[in-house]
């Protein structure tokens, strides 16, 4: 099973009932019991914009490595330091789906819509600083965005987001869940 926005209470009270049977991720609010078996190569990346981004892309990771497919994780190469991103990006062109994460002005996503060829699945996040409107300013920055499309979950939404690259992936192996 796999368990998402568990709070440390909620896992407290699931542990006393089965003590190690679920592995816990305080950061993500995830909990795994069983998780299905890696696959080798990954195929999915997930950027962030920034270090604040992380807990949501630790649930969209985690939630993929439950059903058995690695990622490719690269955290903080926001446009704020453009190079980052620019040194990153021919591993990034590898994945055939690319979960996409930033909050602030969410400008991210649009400019790898523009340097890379895969399925761009972009997630608001809620951080950010005065008119960032608990991720509001994010939300609506990417569902604007010049780089055509982009799919775009809702504000701090890591499940869905790896939900849909799964879809994706499922479409293109030819595969059904």
């Amino acid at each position: 099973m796999l368990f998402t926005r568990l709070d440390p209470d909620q896992y407290s009270q699931l542990d006393e009932k089965f003590p190690g049977m679920i592995d816990y991720d305080e950061v993500s609010l995830t909990g795994i019991s069983a998780a299905c078996q890696l696959q080798s190569t990954p195929r999915i990346g997930i950027v962030t914009g920034g270090s604040s981004d992380v807990r949501v892309a630790r649930e969209a990771s985690r939630t993929l490595a439950f059903y058995g497919d690695p990622v490719l994780k690269i955290d903080d190469v926001g446009v704020a330091g453009l190079w980052r991103l620019l040194d990153r990006v021919d591993e990034i062109r590898q994945m055939k789906v690319v979960i996409c994460i930033a909050g602030m002005d969410a400008a991210l996503p649009t400019v790898l819509g523009g340097l890379i060829p895969s399925s761009i699945i972009a997630v608001p996040t809620s951080v950010g600083y005065g008119m960032a409107k608990a991720g509001e300013t994010a939300l609506q920055s990417m569902l604007v965005s010049c780089a055509p499309g982009i799919t775009v979950v809702n504000i701090n939404n890591g499940y869905g987001a790896a939900c849909a690259a799964k879809r994706i992936l499922n479409q293109v192996s030819g595969i059904s869940d």
